[in-house]
């Protein structure tokens, strides 16, 4: 207030309105893997958390997708197809699968599809922790310390490691419990998506949900959650894979396959059509110098110039992309080749898509609706079909270690069939809605109390706080998020020496708050019951 001393006027501006509580975002993940580059403008991202909000900003930030490569290798039990070697010989046919190579030469990492399942599945902002490049090894410690560079940013909610199920069976489990106590016992406003290790295989087979909860522990339960199957999904489109995408000693034997589709003899007789000739140069040509190939070409036109690097740049790409659509227009077992190779690929644990169902959902309807009974987008069919008696045993379990089920229905889709934490035994912390609400209404109040830090605690103090609680509640309440006809029904909000604080606690500088609230549950179970009466005329 200015010191009136000179004659004048003198303004005095006074706030109508106290401080509000603004709601945090809630649905905010943030993935952990490994990523073609980290750069912003030569600034190095590695085991930096970035915020992105498309797979525009990935690709300026983080790269491309790994370049994966298959074998293609005889199998004599389950193969993926049957081809022969030798032309017109049945006796020659043999069964072939392909084996995809992990590690720096076959790229076996999986953050880039994941995340684009999370954005056709309804994601929006998230962060990523590039914890290594594609040309390095799958790490456990090196997860772990993405995870920790976590510890610094307050905005993600979750917590996805989606090439987790990359590692060995032990070591995925010793990450999975990293990402509990960094959700439940460091941060406690995040909750970890888990994905449980070979939930590709069915439940009778090795006993993938079983050995899950064996492995995971009791600690900090009600801060994730776990989904089961995998999914067979379409996030792997046709034009993603090539011939380049199969190892050097696969290439033979497919060109070896092919030959004998086509009837193409080897070394090429005098006096074959001029189709069956270009093919074979086709074949031929698939682990051919392509460089060469284009200079070449290039040389021969008229009035000719060396390439610059960009023309032979651009011209290998076509060279390759003619090569490929050559290739797939007249041979099947090249076709079938790469189907198998998307089929594996396509094989993806839930847990990206289900972050971008809790975007989605969270967008839509609010955190306090349980992210259940919704489709799911890019997926063709669970890795395994679950009946609703396997389901009783995956969601109430006497462990309580609950498994949120992803099940096909005729007529619907595939749909998320589960809403649990993986802390089923627990009235207060059993959905996943209830403990994602609390931890938005605890971080959004947290947030808010803190521009009273050091304002005098008397009950001015108290009363303000009360009621920037008490209206934050009702605006809630008011949209669905809490329960009870009134809002004295829906929450309480307590503050006040006698009430909440003692003497001692006012002289240690210490104010405390209480707030009951009556939080919103699924209705998982519905009951309908059906009674013949009387007829009354």
């Amino acid at each position: 207030m200015a010191v009136m001393k000179t004659p004048g006027v003198y303004i005095v501006e006074k706030n109508a309105f106290p401080n509000s509580v603004v709601e945090v975002a809630t649905a905010v993940p943030a993935f952990v893997g490994h990523t073609e580059f980290a750069d912003n403008r030569n600034k190095p991202l590695a085991l930096t958390p970035w915020r992105i909000s498309s797979m525009a900003e990935y690709h300026q930030f983080f790269g491309g997708p790994p370049k994966p490569v298959f074998k293609l290798e005889e199998a004599a039990d389950q193969p993926d197809f049957m081809a022969q070697t030798v032309a017109d010989d049945p006796s020659s046919k043999k069964g072939y699968r392909m084996a995809q190579l992990d590690g720096p030469d076959g790229g076996g990492y999986s953050l880039y599809q994941a995340l684009r399942h999370f954005y056709q599945n309804g994601g929006g902002p998230c962060y990523i922790v590039s914890v290594g490049t594609y040309k390095q090894d799958l790490d456990p410690d090196r997860f772990k310390q993405g995870i920790d560079e976590l510890l610094k940013e307050q905005e993600p909610t979750m917590l996805l490691v989606p090439e987790a199920v990359k590692l060995k069976e032990e070591q995925c489990t010793d990450l999975q419990q990293a990402m509990l106590q960094h959700c439940g016992n460091r941060m406690r406003n995040r909750i970890a998506i888990l994905d449980v290790y070979n939930g590709h295989k069915a439940l009778n087979d090795d006993n993938p949900v079983g050995k899950f909860r064996d492995n995971l522990g009791i600690n900090f339960l009600d801060f994730a959650a776990a989904y089961y199957p995998w999914l067979n999904t379409t996030v792997v489109g046709e034009k993603d894979l090539s011939f380049e995408n199969l190892s050097a000693d696969s290439i033979d034997l497919l060109k070896t396959l092919i030959r004998a589709e086509l009837r193409i003899p080897t070394p090429l007789p005098d006096g074959v059509s001029a189709q069956t000739r270009a093919l074979n140069d086709a074949i031929e040509e698939i682990n051919g110098d392509f460089a060469k190939l284009v200079t070449d070409e290039a040389a021969k036109r008229p009035n000719a110039k060396p390439l610059t690097p960009d023309e032979l740049s651009a011209g290998i790409l076509a060279r390759k992309a003619l090569l490929n659509k050559t290739l797939s227009r007249h041979s099947s077992v090249f076709n079938t080749v790469l189907t198998e190779s998307r089929r594996h690929l396509n094989v993806m644990p839930p847990s990206s898509a289900m972050a971008g169902v809790y975007t989605m959902v969270d967008n839509t309807r609010g955190v306090w609706k349980a992210p259940a009974n919704v489709s799911l987008a890019g997926v063709i069919s669970p890795c395994v079909s679950i009946s609703a008696e396997q389901q009783e045993d995956l969601n109430v379990t006497a462990q309580g270690k609950s498994i949120n089920a992803i099940r096909s229905f005729i007529g619907e889709g595939v749909l998320v069939w589960g809403a649990r934490t993986l802390d089923g035994n627990s009235l207060d912390w059993r959905y996943i809605n209830v403990r994602r609400t609390m931890i938005m209404l605890e971080e959004s109040c947290r947030l808010a109390a803190k521009a009273l830090v050091f304002e005098p605690n008397v009950a001015n103090t108290w009363v303000t706080i009360k009621s920037m609680i008490s209206n934050f509640l009702t605006s809630v309440w008011k949209r669905g998020g809490l329960m009870g006809a009134v809002p004295e029904d829906a929450f309480s909000v307590h503050v006040g020496l006698g009430e909440t604080m003692t003497p001692d606690d006012v002289l240690e500088g210490i104010l405390r708050v209480t707030v009951l609230v009556a939080m919103v549950r699924p209705a998982e179970f519905i009951e309908i019951t059906f009674q013949q009466q009387m007829p009354k005329s």
